[in-house]
This record gives structure tokens, sequence and C-alpha cells, in this order.
């Protein structure tokens, strides 16, 4: 099994947030240890944020502990078509929001979404697996 790990899980071990420190750290040391890890460029890109090298991503996303891997183009419609529900549910943002392509990915490549914001992810993908505070699938 390969686990996505959404940007906010890495973010909470980054930023030693308070509330999800010992959650995140814990729940990713737990699966580093018999899974694959996996990130894309949405990812790659929501860490980078708080970074002013490129170097110091490198250093929090290591390819020894995270593989890389490419948003596929199923992954980009099927993220286009969740944006479409979202709007009609009358969502208000006027792009595809990040999580659409995370959960995606996700669901078109069989993986495990690892998140502790679990909700969005549950309303637009309901059969994905994902591992969260609130519960694992």
């Amino acid at each position: 099994m390969e686990i996505l790990v959404d940007s906010n899980v890495i973010l909470d071990i980054v930023t030693e947030d308070r509330k999800w420190f010992q959650w995140s750290s814990e729940t990713l040391a737990f699966y580093a240890d018999t899974k694959m890890l996996v990130i894309n460029p949405i990812i790659y890109a929501e860490v980078s944020v708080g970074f002013d090298r490129i170097e110091d991503v490198e250093e929090v996303l290591p390819l020894t502990h995270f593989r890389r891997a490419q948003l596929p183009w199923e992954a980009a419609f099927l993220a286009g078509k969740c944006f479409l529900k979202y709007r009609k549910k009358g969502g208000k943002k006027r792009s595809p929001l990040p999580d659409f392509f995370i959960g995606a990915h996700a669901a078109v490549m069989g993986l495990t979404l690892m998140t502790r914001d679990a909700s969005r992810y549950r309303t637009y993908f309901p059969k994905l697996r994902i591992i969260s505070p609130e519960k694992s699938d």
C-alpha cells in the first residue's frame, strides 16, 4: 500500500503545530516503517510556501522518505468534475482547490490518503481510503 501524504500532515511537523504535531508525526512515522509515502507537485508546492530556498524544501521532503509522483491526467479530469459538483453546491472558489487534485490523485491511483482534514475528501471522494484522526478507512 502506498500512502499519499497531504501537505497539512507535513506542515504540522515542520511548524511543530501545537494541536496536530503529535498526531501527524506519530502517524507519519508509524506508516513510514512499512509503507511507501508519496507526494505530488501540488503537495510539494503547498509545503514550499514557508521556505525561501528549494534546498530547504528538499531537506524536508527527501527522496529517501517520499516518492514523488506526477498527477495523472485522469486525476486532473476527476478534480475538475469534483470542482463542478462543489460549485453546484454553492462553492464560491473560482478555480479547483488543491484538495480536489490531491483527492483525485489518490482515488485514480488507488492510494490511501493521509490527512488530518478528511471532511472535504470524504464528501467528494467517498470511496477513498483515508488515514485521519477522525477515523481510518
